[in-house]
């Protein structure tokens, strides 16, 4: 965990990787000019609750060795970090984690329960979380409420495909439409709306691939 001023450490490198204010199904990357925000067909989706589970790190913490990064940031976006945590469990909802690290130590983080209240811990009661490294050439970005996780900054396609092989299941846009979002929908159907707009910022360009 980390205190006030390395939450605003961790908030400012998480700002200059993703529009903290955008949601799903618009484009929470930063604009194309960013090393990894510019190709949408390098996304890859997980469900939510996968990234907040020990066995995630060994995930995480591949990206980040692949751009260099010594350790791993994680903030959460909702609830509010002031109103919610600093008010309730006087903590910060940010966790900067080296790469040595194991799936113990960042269990031990996010599952951390101040003053043994479960509700307390990120794993629990995180609703939007985003995850980089220093360099910014890689995230993660989640939502509890459609219940995904979307990936992107694979140095290229064979270690994107590495990765999903080793760590998945994930899947491309078309398929965290198909299986992942309909239950998070009434009548178990993505609105057309949602789901152009999902694909448009996270699906390959004509012609890319899949």
């Amino acid at each position: 965990m980390v205190d006030r001023d390395g939450y605003a450490d961790v908030r400012g490198r998480g700002a200059a990787a993703f529009d903290l204010r955008a949601r799903l199904p618009g484009l929470v990357f930063k604009s194309p000019d960013q090393p990894f925000a510019g190709d949408a067909g390098d996304s890859l989706f997980c469900e939510f609750d996968a990234v907040l589970t020990p066995e995630f790190w060994p995930a995480l913490r591949a990206m980040a060795r692949w751009h260099g990064d010594p350790y791993v940031d994680l903030l959460v976006l909702e609830p509010d970090g002031a109103a919610f945590y600093v008010a309730e469990y006087g903590m910060y909802p940010a966790v900067s984690l080296s790469v040595e690290a194991d799936a113990d130590d960042y269990w031990a983080a996010i599952g951390y329960e101040p003053d043994g209240d479960v509700m307390g811990s990120i794993a629990i009661s995180a609703d939007v979380i985003a995850v980089t490294g220093p360099s910014g050439k890689w995230g993660c970005w989640g939502e509890r409420d459609p219940e995904v996780a979307v990936f992107r900054g694979f140095p290229g396609a064979a270690e994107r495909e590495e990765w999903r092989a080793r760590f998945g299941p994930f899947l491309d846009v078309s398929g965290a439409l198909e299986s992942y979002l309909p239950v998070t929908f009434a009548g178990r159907r993505v609105p057309d709306r949602y789901a152009a707009a999902l694909t448009a910022n996270y699906g390959p360009p004509p012609g890319g691939r899949a």
